[in-house]
């Protein structure tokens, strides 16, 4: 079994302890990563989901993108090495990067002129326990056909009960897990959908490929 680079992922979190599989957590900066094993990478999204400004009882304290770089170095792991990288849907580092919005329900497309494909999958049909529909970028691998569709409603009973239909559509699945692990358990990869990562990113081309330093546009 060929070894993968797991890129920004939670230390001790599902990357870790697995054969074959090399974690990169932030104390070890994936930033750096230089090969030569093909990744999977999960660079934060918090600057380039739909709430990159901040809280909404305090907005326009952060600036779109600014990641400290770790997209662009995430792109970049994927382009040379060969592997796959996720983010939310409707994340904005694909127009920052200039590349296209896969539609839901499509499979894969072309996301850009470097060999790169793009598409939306929900972790729902993955062992998530919200649908979390997501965007992969995947470049010089194998792409396997994933469930496309869009999965069906779902509403905490407690919320739904508690306040209504309505908002509890708007809060969604996680807003009722209690305790300091909200986020934690909103953000992580079900082993299911982190299986799937890793079989697209053992079936990458042995391939370095030479690209240019990324900038934003």
């Amino acid at each position: 079994m060929s070894t993968v680079a797991a890129l920004f992922v939670e230390t001790d979190g599902c990357y870790f302890e697995i054969e074959d599989v090399a974690p990169w957590d932030i104390g070890r900066d994936a930033r750096r990563y230089r090969g030569p094993y093909p990744v999977v990478a999960h660079p934060p999204c918090q600057r380039w989901g739909r709430f990159w400004h901040g809280s909404t009882r305090k907005p326009h304290q952060f600036k779109l993108g600014d990641d400290d770089g770790c997209f662009a170095a995430a792109l970049a792991a994927v382009r040379r090495w060969g592997g796959v990288l996720e983010h939310p849907a409707d994340s904005h580092a694909w127009r920052a990067f200039g590349l296209n919005r896969p539609d839901r329900g499509s499979g894969w497309v072309a996301a850009d002129f470097q060999g790169g494909w793009t598409c939306c999958v929900e972790q729902g049909h993955y062992g998530h326990m919200s649908r979390k529909p997501t965007w992969l970028y995947a470049a010089h691998v194998d792409l396997p056909a994933l469930n496309w569709s869009k999965g069906e409603q779902r509403l905490h009973p407690t919320a739904l009960a508690r306040y209504g239909y309505a908002k509890a559509r708007r809060i969604g699945m996680t807003a009722m897990v209690g305790g300091k692990d909200k986020t934690k358990i909103r953000n992580a990869t079900p082993i299911e959908f982190r299986d799937v990562l890793l079989a697209i990113a053992r079936s990458a081309q042995k391939s370095e490929v030479t690209l240019p330093d990324l900038e934003t546009t």
